[in-house]
């Protein structure tokens, strides 16, 4: 009775095998996962670039030149009354280093 099921399930497991080959299927009788449908799928770069417009900054970088100019402005404004950043190494942790 054990001879008759493993002649039987090697009859099985060689139809199976040749299913797969000539059906082009990808055999795997252990059953683990092994991310075939995920590999067999289209990519989507070209979908989700064409979703986003093009970036106009690096079209004319005049655009990027006007905003530097106004942060810098800001930031000079900003000196001017007192309020722009400390120099390096006269900030908030090095005053409490001296303290």
């Amino acid at each position: 009775m054990a001879l008759r099921s493993m002649v039987a399930e090697a009859a099985v497991r060689g139809v199976v095998e040749a299913r797969a080959k000539i059906f082009g299927h990808v055999l795997n009788p252990t059953g683990h996962k092994t991310g075939h449908k995920i590999l067999r799928q289209p990519f989507i770069g070209e979908k989700v670039v064409a979703w986003y417009p093009p970036d106009i900054r690096k079209e004319d970088p005049t655009i990027v030149a006007r905003e530097e100019k106004e942060r810098l402005s800001k930031l000079e404004m900003l000196k001017r009354r007192g309020k722009g950043p400390p120099k390096k190494g006269h900030g908030k942790r090095a005053s409490k280093k001296n303290k």
